[in-house]
């Protein structure tokens, strides 16, 4: 199976999931990043306020972060490829990458009850 890294802004910790206003996005994403965990993928996170030198040492995201800045976090590699930038991959992105298959968004559409109609 291919290796994710996620390379992230400068968060609070390493999820970025803390604090009284936690961002709903990285909600999702910690979410996603945990469901491609569960599925046996490897999926690492480097945190910009934690891990600079893993920033450093790592040519392609030295390279992008020359070029872009900071805005351009958070970036996805997938086998050491920049595939994403500026945001987190989705569960679909994440599975097609490892290819796992993601549930369909509406795979209980229509089977609460018989006929269609929920009870």
């Amino acid at each position: 199976m291919s290796a994710i890294q996620i390379f992230d802004p400068a968060l609070c910790c390493s999820s970025g999931v803390c604090g009284q206003d936690v961002d709903a996005y990285l909600v999702q994403a910690a979410a996603d990043i945990d469901w491609a965990k569960s599925q046996g993928a490897q999926v690492e996170r480097f945190n910009l306020a934690q891990q600079p030198m893993v920033f450093a040492q790592n040519a392609a995201v030295r390279g992008f972060l020359e070029r872009s800045g900071q805005a351009a976090l958070p970036i996805t590699l997938l086998d050491g490829e920049v595939v994403l930038a500026g945001r987190y991959p989705s569960r679909q992105q994440l599975g097609q990458w490892l290819k796992i298959a993601t549930p369909s968004a509406n795979a209980n559409a229509g089977s609460c009850c018989s006929g269609g109609k929920c009870c």
